[in-house]
């Protein structure tokens, strides 16, 4: 057990690594789809990835010490079973059951055989049931099968050429029981699945409530987040470009940043009419609150962004201040350290508090740079 606990954890660490590299591509193409996070849309994919990670690591899991793992084996290694059902043979074999007396059938469940066909069985069984969610149409079974068997079929293959040959012997055979018990158990998940699928939203009704978001024009609070994020990802993408060929300067920097900042927040949606690069991204933009003064407000809104990160930026920068302990000013250097710290960790945590807000709020809050720019945003073209 303690192998596949292991195979387990790695799985889970990838899925870790995974979930913050996807999180945000995740979150703009469910924008764009829907126009709002489907949690339970959300929850179904990052376990498929979870699952699908697991069933891999199982699979091929722990790797050989060695890559000559022809040294570890004997020289008529057989590294393929075609016999169909040897499973059974195995089970079998020495256990003292006897098919024609049932009393001796209980000692099936102590037989290591009996075991690894019953995981095997159960590997692909969650494949079948993501399937299901993913094919929608129960007429769509042997559709389903086929894939389970092509995935199942892939495994093997890849466990008899030794990883493609990263390993100069296989290290796990080619087993035809597995193919067949694997393709059994995703056969079985997918008729299964309706009880498990019962328990979340249907593809109807995600579709339907985003019907029902875009007919009244609303525009989540996360969306708006999301538009931000994308718009200071892209500036400080263009900040790495920047500083990989300028010399490395603070108040060079903070210059520049604070021009990518005025023509993100400010010239692209004076152009574009109120949406900013990010806003275009997820298909929404800003309006005015009452119809008016778009291009005036929308300076406004970049001002208040502006005045939020030049505040943060001017007290890292202080904070940032190296004095000798010579240096008859070195007490108050320190002293203006430690209040820049507090000054940075209590605007931060403002900050914070006000966004937890807003999107707990489903909308009746805004964020300021909204409100004081009197803002909303808008899906209409």
């Amino acid at each position: 057990m303690s192998l596949y606990t292991q195979s387990i954890m790695v799985a889970f660490l990838i899925t870790i690594f995974l979930s913050f590299a996807l999180f945000i591509p995740w979150l703009i193409y469910t924008y764009r789809k829907y126009g709002y996070l489907s949690i339970s849309k959300t929850i179904i994919m990052f376990s498929f990835i979870f699952y699908f990670l697991s069933a891999l690591c199982l699979v091929l899991l722990p790797f050989p010490p060695t890559r000559d793992t022809c040294s570890l084996q004997a020289a008529d290694t057989v590294h393929y079973n075609l016999r169909p059902f040897q499973f059974i043979r195995d089970i079998l074999k020495d256990s003292g059951i006897l098919l024609t007396s049932p009393s001796t059938w209980l000692y099936i469940t102590k037989q290591p055989a009996f075991f690894q066909a019953f995981y095997n069985f159960l590997l692909l069984m969650p494949f079948g049931i993501y399937l299901r969610y993913f094919l929608k149409k129960r007429e769509y079974w042997k559709r389903a099968f086929i894939i389970s068997f092509l995935l199942t079929l892939f495994y093997e293959v890849t466990q008899v050429t030794g990883v493609y040959g990263i390993f100069n012997c296989a290290y796990r055979i080619f087993d035809v029981d597995d193919l067949m018990l694997n393709s059994a158990g995703a056969w079985l998940g997918f008729f299964l699945a309706p009880i498990v699928w019962a328990l979340f939203p249907s593809h109807e009704a995600v579709q339907a409530k985003a019907a029902e978001i875009a007919k009244n024009d609303i525009v989540k609070p996360l969306s708006i987040l999301l538009a931000i994020i994308i718009d200071l990802f892209i500036a400080q993408l263009i900040l790495v470009v920047v500083g990989a060929v300028v010399p490395n300067n603070s108040i060079f920097e903070f210059f520049i940043k604070f021009i990518m900042y005025i023509l993100l927040f400010g010239l692209v949606p004076t152009i574009t009419g109120g949406a900013t690069i990010g806003m275009k991204v997820l298909r929404f933009t800003m309006t005015s609150v009452k119809g008016n003064g778009i291009i005036q407000k929308t300076w406004r809104r970049c001002f208040a962004i502006l005045a939020t990160i030049s505040l943060l930026e001017m007290i890292a920068i202080l904070g940032q201040i190296k004095l000798n302990m010579d240096s008859p000013f070195y007490v108050l250097q320190i002293v203006i350290t430690l209040v820049a710290f507090m000054a940075a960790l209590i605007i931060r945590l403002i900050i914070v508090i006000h966004v937890a807000r807003v999107l707990i709020s489903g909308g009746k809050r805004h964020l300021f740079i909204d409100e004081y720019a009197g803002l909303v945003a808008t899906r209409k073209k």
